[in-house]
């Protein structure tokens, strides 16, 4: 039964009867109705509400404009709810137009309309939730959350429990931490957000299952995946249909990127699209399975019902996203470029979705729009830092805009950013190639080990590129197992390394025979396949290379005819083949080859260049010229050698001296230059270039700059082992030897021949020997000389040079003010060798035309005669002056040995009396130590005594007076007893010690009797006779003087009887005087 209305008809209990379901079309008979009728405001919200449902939106929107007119507020001034709910219905309908309109002229309207409207109803009731929740959805589409945050807080304050207000406030949490950078504020959004809807589900329990989408998107925000299934689940209980439900189920299966998710996840995507057909999520998920198997008529036809269907900008990019990659595949790059450019314009900012940022990127790089590209690339650099496609792309595109130093860092980030990435580890290591070849090799291992490990095929490259670098390190024998490694096991490689049994190849018969094949078509014929892919020529000519090296010329020659037989275009084969043939002076054959290859393309650049080359050797120099040019412009003048060879040619031209003229050398010198300077600006690294531009600087005699300019060179040819210029240090050299720096002119010319030629360089043995001529070291120069005879014998220029250096040596030797008989011998024989020389090259220029003047030749000889004849008077002046100069040196000899003897003798008589000297002090400290033990023994033997006689005059005390005098006697006489001793102790230590002076002074006497018996031996007169005479003298006063104090003593013992008296006899002074009191206070109690 069909839902209807009844409208009750004014003054009477009739009503007009409104089925829903048979609105009018014109809304305007339903409108008169209800003026005419003054129906109640809630009818009119339900027919407008119907209206709405059925889609008739005009009508929806004519109603409610009616319903809010003046008349009806004026009317109606009584009802507030249903006014309200009309003006609110409006504001809703004009938010949701603005945010669906794409102009923004129109959206800002229809906001602006919705804002009346909202105002209008807080006029008739400022504290009406729903007006404030409606004004919090116009805010959310706007995209003010805060504001919108603001209104619906206001609701939340009248009723905390007001369900549309709660799930307004989840809302806009919810779109802020989608809107937040930081990913942590992000995570708290989400969290508040869930927290408000279940306030809302709390609040009423049954509420659609519309409104549990919310918390599934929360749980799925806070990486709670298995519950927000669960709660995108119960929102299909509640509604099967539900589209929202069946896509946000359908993307988390999608996203297990296991199968049985996959079939899933599509599942829920198809019937999503059987219920709604309109949805873009869904559409835009089937488009992008479609993509994947290659359907890509239904990726087109689903994208673009997507783009019609749906407003939102994310949405869209993804659709334009879906129809560019689908472009892009089938190669249709710009129809791709342009829905990517669409894509891109429909994202705010790239971290909302990059993908079209990079798709965009990778076709403008391949349509050579790099910079563009570039910026593309780092847009999503922003976004994943540390994705390694990105970073390898990003560096591939600063390779090809010349800035390998940034693409190196980048390639140096990729591989620390994923460690088992082969492919940034093979881009890194062949930028690496020209300027580290050590680190280059190391990371191409990386590569290969990498590749190993995962057990992927290796790329023929990066083995060929590995065996390259092994080449240039010398390091042939892992170079060859590299290569043999790339090459694999073929039929040909069997051939080559004898692992067939086909024995009737013989090298050697095929080698000087460039043009055979006959060996190929018999080993065909004999059912050995010698097929081998495109891929690997490149090896293969490579592994030829390195035969050619090793000096395996044989082998080498037949591979190149292999490459030539399976690919007989290959024109670098013919141009080793030419080279080859110019190594063993074969000039024709190696004409034949480049013309050969010429055939092939008539403007190889490298074909033309060597053509050219072999023309100057054949001294046609017009017809090099032209074939440089040839080159030069069949490169359109960006082949630097043919043009760096145009340079060459000028600068030969302008040196040489059979039509050397003022004009014309300037002429070619500054051509030259012109070409050199060319070279440089287009390729600023070229050292050759530099090189020959230093050349014309210092012929113009710029010396500093042309030095300043070959030391750069220098510099920067040192530091790479690809290249070997001797040129650049010889040229040094002469700058240094022009500006009469001599001696680092020698040490560039010594250090040229060790490092280049291993000092076997005829050439630069003849510039060294100039400037040691120069620097008049002749002695040098002869020596330089004939290291280069040696090497050259065949050269006469040397061995007049020879012949005049010695000359020069003579005459400079001869003129010397003082001079030896070694230098005047010298001088001789090197004149009578000058002679011999210039008399076989006068010999020799009578049979061979070398050159020489024999005239000039014959005055050589005459002039190194007549200076034999000087040198023989000189030589016998020197020999004269050499004897008396040896004669006066051994009378110097001979006297500095006897003053050597002299003072030896010397030292050695001072050494013995320093012995002697303490050999009797040490003697006298013994005997004077036996001594004081003597008298020590003395003292107490007196002390004994003593002791006895002071106990006998105490007896004697007792008997009476009598007793006193005998004690004085006895006394006396013991103290004359102790004296008696005293001095004849004293006797006998002087006698020792004058026995001893006695002996001391005659060994002394002897010992220097003997000193002068030598020096008169020596013929040497003693200058020290009186000193020797003064010391016996002194030894004799000392004799007196103790003769004299033996006199003296007595009398002095007389005054002072007391035992400080032994003060200066043998002992020391402090036990003395202590043995002294202890004496003096006996003799006391004697008393």
């Amino acid at each position: 039964m069909s839902a209807c209305v009844y409208i009750p008809v004014q003054n009477s209990e009739e009503e007009v009867r409104v089925v829903l379901d048979q609105l009018p079309r014109d809304a305007s008979d339903i409108v008169d109705i209800l003026k005419a009728e003054q129906a109640p405001l809630n009818i009119w919200l339900i027919i407008a509400r119907e209206y709405f449902k059925q889609g008739k939106i005009e009508q929806f929107r004519q109603i409610l404009e009616e319903g809010s007119s003046p008349e009806i507020d004026e009317y109606y001034a009584d009802v507030r709810y249903e006014r309200i709910a009309i003006l609110n219905a409006l504001g809703a309908y004009h938010t949701y137009l603005g945010k669906v309109e794409t102009k923004q002229r129109e959206k800002d309207d229809n906001y602006v309309l919705a804002t009346q409207y909202y105002n209008r109803a807080s006029r008739i009731d400022v504290h009406e939730p729903s007006t404030w929740i409606g004004k919090g959805q116009l805010c959310v589409a706007k995209g003010d959350l805060a504001q919108a945050s603001s209104q619906f807080n206001i609701a939340l304050n009248e009723d905390q429990n007001n369900v549309a207000a709660l799930l307004g406030q989840a809302c806009v949490e919810f779109n802020m931490g989608e809107n937040e950078d930081q990913y942590q504020k992000a995570l708290e959004s989400y969290k508040r957000s869930l927290d408000y809807y279940k306030r809302a589900l709390r609040a009423y329990p049954n509420c659609p299952g519309v409104a549990r989408l919310g918390l599934g998107y929360c749980r799925y925000r806070l990486g709670q995946f298995d519950k927000a299934r669960q709660a995108f689940q119960r929102v299909l209980d509640l509604d099967a249909e539900n589209i929202e439900a069946l896509v946000a189920l359908g993307i988390m299966e999608l996203q297990t990127n296991e199968v049985d998710g996959i079939q899933k996840g599509m599942a829920k995507m198809l019937k999503a699209f059987d219920v709604y057909p309109y949805c873009s999520m869904s559409l835009i998920h089937l488009a992008n399975h479609f993509f994947f198997t290659g359907q890509h008529f239904l990726v087109e036809q689903l994208t673009e019902n997507a783009l019609a269907v749906g407003n939102h900008g994310l949405m869209k990019s993804h659709s334009y996203y879906n129809l560019a990659r689908s472009y892009h595949s089938k190669g249709d790059f710009e129809k791709a470029g342009r829905y990517y450019m669409a894509s891109v314009k429909e994202i705010n900012k790239p971290q909302e979705f990059a993908l079209p940022f990079y798709g965009l990127g990778q076709v403008q790089l391949k349509l050579g729009d790099l910079k563009n590209a570039l910026s593309n690339f780092e847009k999503v650099q922003e976004v994943y830092p540390e994705n390694c496609e990105t970073l390898k792309a990003v560096g591939h595109i600063h390779v090809q805009l010349g800035q390998i130093e940034k693409a190196l860092e980048i390639f140096r980030k990729a591989t620390r950013v994923d460690p088992k990435d082969a492919q940034a580890f093979m881009e890194l290591g062949e930028l690496l190639m020209p300027t580290d070849p050590g680190a280059a090799l190391d990371t191409l291992k990386s590569a290969l080990n990498i590749l190993k490990r995962e057990g992927e095929e290796v790329p023929v490259e990066l083995l060929n590129n590995i065996g390259v670098l092994f080449f240039e390190k010398g390091e042939f024998e892992l170079a060859e197992q590299t290569f043999k490694e790339a090459l694999g096991e073929g039929a040909f490689l069997s051939f080559l390394f004898e692992r067939t049994k086909c024995s009737i190849v013989d090298c050697g018969a095929y080698n000087g025979q460039y043009w055979d094949m006959t060996i190929f078509h018999q080993l065909e014929d004999e059912g050995i396949s010698l097929d081998f892919p495109w891929d690997k020529i490149t090896t293969l000519f490579n592994y030829a290379r390195l035969l050619e090296q090793i000096r395996n010329s044989e082998r080498a020659s037949i591979l190149y005819r292999l490459i030539l037989f399976k690919y007989p275009d290959y024109i670098d084969a013919y141009l080793r083949l030419a080279a080859m043939g110019m190594e063993r002076k074969n000039i024709q054959l190696s004409i034949e080859m480049i013309h050969e290859a010429l055939k092939i393309d008539d403007k190889c650049p490298n074909a033309l260049t060597m053509l050219a080359d072999l023309e100057l050797k054949s001294d046609d120099w017009v017809k090099a010229k032209d074939t440089f040019r040839a080159a030069r412009d069949a490169s359109n003048g960006k082949d630097s050698y043919s043009t760096l060879s145009l340079g060459n040619w000028n600068y030969f031209a302008a040196i040489r001296s059979e039509k050397r003229g003022p004009k014309l050398e300037a002429t070619h010198l500054e051509k030259a230059k012109e070409l050199y300077t060319k070279v440089l600006m287009l390729c600023p690294a070229n050292l050759y270039a530099a090189n020959g531009a230093g050349v014309i600087l210092a012929e113009k005699g710029h010396f500093d700059v042309s030095k300043d300019v070959f030391t750069q060179v220098q510099e920067a040819a040192s530091g790479s082992i690809f290249v070997q210029m001797a040129d650049v240090w010889i040229n040094l050299a002469h700058v240094y030897f022009a500006q009469g720096h001599f001696a680092l002119a020698v040490k560039m010319y010594q250090n040229c021949l060790r490092k280049f030629y291993y000092n076997t360089d005829s050439q630069v043995l003849l510039y060294l020997a100039r400037t040691h001529y120069e620097a008049e070291q002749w002695q040098d120069c002869k020596r330089t000389l004939l290291r280069a005879i040696h090497l050259a014998p065949s050269n006469y220029t040397l061995r007049f040079d020879a012949g005049v250096a010695m000359q020069k040596f003579s005459a400079s030797t001869l003129q010397k003010s003082k001079r030896t008989a070694d230098e005047v011998r010298a001088t001789v024989t090197d004149l009578k060798n000058a002679v011999r020389v210039f008399s076989q090259l006068s010999a020799a220029s009578s049979y061979h035309s070398h050159g020489f003047d024999e005239k000039k030749i014959r005055t050589h000889v005459e002039y190194c005669k007549h200076l034999l004849d000087a040198a023989k008077v000189h030589c016998e002046a020197a020999e004269r002056e050499e004897q008396q100069n040896r004669l006066k040196l051994e009378a110097v000899r001979q006297d500095s040995l006897a003053e050597e003897a002299r003072r030896k003798a010397d030292e050695q008589r001072k050494y013995q009396l320093e012995r002697r000297k303490q050999e009797d002090e040490l003697k006298r400290v013994i005997q004077q130590e036996e001594n004081f033990e003597r008298i020590k023994e003395q003292w107490k033997n007196y002390s004994t005594s003593g002791g006895k006689r002071k106990d006998r005059s105490h007896f004697e005390d007792d008997d009476g007076g009598n007793g006193e005098r005998k004690r004085r006697k006895g006394g006396k006489r013991r103290k004359k007893d102790r004296r008696k001793d005293h001095y004849e102790q004293e006797a006998n230590i002087e006698d020792e010690q004058e026995e001893m002076d006695e002996a001391e002074a005659k060994q002394m006497n002897s010992q220097v009797e003997e000193a002068d018996r030598a020096n008169a031996h020596l013929g040497l007169e003693d200058s020290d006779a009186e000193d020797d005479m003064g010391y016996s003298a002194i030894i004799r006063k000392r004799k007196a003087w103790s003769e004299s104090d033996e006199e003296d003593e007595p009398a002095e013992r007389i005054r002072n009887p007391t035992p400080n008296g032994y003060r200066n006899s043998a002992g020391s002074d402090e036990e003395t005087r202590g043995n002294g009191r202890s004496t003096q206070n006996e003799e006391e109690d004697d008393y």
